[in-house]
């Protein structure tokens, strides 16, 4: 077994404890603080962990919400099972050939 190191993005939950429900409702906030974000681009974000984000988006989050990176990126390990690669004594990929058919004429 291995482990992992996980983020996991809390903006939803930060969003609902602040009243924040709609992702629409944060258009407006991200506007004042001159964070132009498309509708789609802020519904992505919300919905799933962004891979990269931009450094005055996350600042304006933390000021929206009243809260700090860390609360917004919890850090988790994970415990991984690692993934059977045929050592059982079974023929590996490469092991399997195909076998030769044979081709019969009817009633011989």
């Amino acid at each position: 077994m291995t482990t992992r190191t996980r983020l996991e993005w809390k903006l939803r939950e930060l969003m609902a404890a602040k009243g924040l429900f709609q992702t629409t409702d944060l258009l407006p906030l991200l506007k004042e603080r001159e964070i132009n974000l498309s509708r789609e681009q802020v519904y992505r974000m919300v919905t799933k962990a962004p891979q990269r984000i931009n450094v005055e988006v996350l600042a304006a989050l933390c000021d929206i919400l009243d809260c700090t990176p860390a609360d917004l990126l919890s850090r988790y390990v994970e415990t991984v099972r690692k993934a059977d690669t045929g050592t059982d004594g079974g023929p590996g990929i490469g092991d399997l050939r195909p076998v030769r058919a044979k081709v019969r004429q009817p009633g011989r």
